[in-house]
């Protein structure tokens, strides 16, 4: 589909979405089940987060009818308050699906709302999956358009890209029409943010919960006859120039429905921004090397692009910060050969051998090294040298996790979030979603009794 410059790009984008229909996008269902499955997995792993609890407290004296379950607990919030605080729970271990083109984390701001809003309105299961990978794909498209200076600028591109998507998301399952999808997108836009600067505390999951939340109510919204300008991305004084640079149009809106963004989804086998998995795998190779020789390090050196310095090269206090720490992830993969919930946990970051091997670290910029790769190299007090390089990490579209490793990962957060939920009935849920009837049987998928 061709981008129409002179109707504008979000009436472009919603033609496309609703003209879209299951049988159109049925082929890309397998992903969207692993990315869903994924949501899961890492909502569960966070249900009795303090955080989440402490949302939980913060919204339900506000809540309206309780329609709508929050995942891995008993309590119950209106569609656009459970929403928000299920995207910021499936967000917090910073173990969600990766888009690597944009590092937008695709699923929380989609799955959140569009479940939430299925289980109210009583929506089957092939409507949620259609919603979901047009979510995804717009999302993902708006994210491309404005990479890499958007992120670069300091807005965290999974919170003002996935309002976006969970906007269409919604708009796809309340049946919206195509001038009704548009204005969504429009209004989306004014509900936009979450900055980079957040990323170490709780502030980053509030922008996320806010994705989700906002871009139900722009669907709702723009379902009550609410308009927005058709050129909110593109125009003149529109979202993208506003918190970028000069959109790409191409990205945003070429080839639509003949590609899916949703197919260059990742996960990961690690709670940890994703572009230390290759600092992680390159650890692990050289702990096999070191064999026992732990304590024989003088230094460690991790080179990468100038996106992992920025994101990694940081002072570790909390489990927040060692999620983003090039230094407690080499600790951690050499030390203990593990990078796992447990690895960065408080507990964790204040272990004196990790934070004694951390200070042994230090991180260089090679700019030839693309992003998502790392060289680790160890200097041992002899004066031998172990190197390793990693272009490829485990999880990565070239190396990509298994359904079956998906599922563990799903059993393995649903034990370390003490979720009461039944594993087994949500795994079979999310495979045969296309064929519920109500998605309600999923969001009740859970109590065991």
């Amino acid at each position: 589909m061709r981008h129409d410059e002179a109707q504008g790009a979000a009436q472009t984008l919603a033609d496309f979405v609703a003209s879209t229909t299951w049988a159109d996008v049925a082929g890309q269902s397998h992903e969207a089940k692993r990315s869903i499955l994924n949501f899961f997995a890492t909502a569960l792993g966070s249900a009795h987060d303090l955080t989440v609890t402490a949302a939980l407290r913060a919204l339900s004296p506000y809540s309206g009818a309780a329609t709508s379950a929050i995942i891995g607990r008993t309590e119950r919030l209106d569609a656009q308050s459970a929403a928000f605080i299920n995207a910021i729970s499936a967000n917090l271990l910073d173990f969600d699906d990766t888009h690597l083109d944009t590092i937008i984390h695709p699923a929380a701001p989609v799955a959140a709302p569009v479940l939430a809003l299925a289980q109210a309105r009583g929506f089957p299961g092939h409507a949620v999956l259609t919603a979901f990978i047009l979510g995804v794909e717009i999302e993902c498209r708006v994210g491309n358009a404005v990479s890499p200076g958007h992120y670069a600028r300091g807005w965290h591109i999974t919170s003002t890209c996935g309002v976006f998507g969970a906007a269409v998301a919604c708009g796809k399952l309340l049946a919206l029409s195509a001038d009704q999808i548009s204005n969504a997108i429009g209004i989306a836009a004014s509900q936009s943010a979450g900055i980079v600067e957040n990323l170490p505390s709780a502030a980053k999951n509030v922008s996320v919960g806010n994705a989700a939340r906002n871009g139900l109510f722009a669907a709702v919204l723009a379902a009550e006859g609410y308009s927005a300008s058709p050129r909110a991305i593109e125009g003149r004084l529109g979202w993208a120039r506003a918190m970028g640079d000069e959109p790409d149009l191409v990205r945003l809106t070429g080839g639509l429905g003949e590609t899916w963004e949703i197919a260059k989804n990742t996960y990961k086998p690690y709670p940890a921004g994703i572009v230390f998995h290759a600092v992680i795998d390159a650890c692990f190779r050289l702990r096999a090397k070191l064999d026992q020789r732990i304590g024989n390090i003088e230094t460690i050196t991790v080179q990468g692009s100038a996106l992992l310095l920025a994101r990694g090269d940081r002072t570790v206090r909390n489990e927040r910060d060692a999620r983003v720490s090039i230094h407690h992830c080499v600790a951690c993969a050499l030390l203990l050969g593990a990078a796992g919930v447990t690895e960065f946990s408080d507990a964790a970051v204040s272990r004196p051998d990790l934070m004694s091997l951390r200070q042994k670290v230090r991180a260089e910029l090679d700019a030839s090294l693309p992003d998502g790769a790392a060289r680790v190299t160890i200097r041992l007090t002899t004066g031998e040298m172990l190197r390793e390089t990693v272009t490829d990490a485990k999880g990565s579209l070239a190396d990509p996790l298994s359904d079956g490793d998906i599922e563990a990962k799903l059993r393995d957060c649903a034990r370390l979030g003490k979720s009461d939920w039944d594993v087994d009935r949500v795994i079979d849920r999310v495979w045969h979603l296309d064929s519920l009837t109500d998605v309600t049987s999923l969001m009740k998928a859970g109590v065991q009794h």
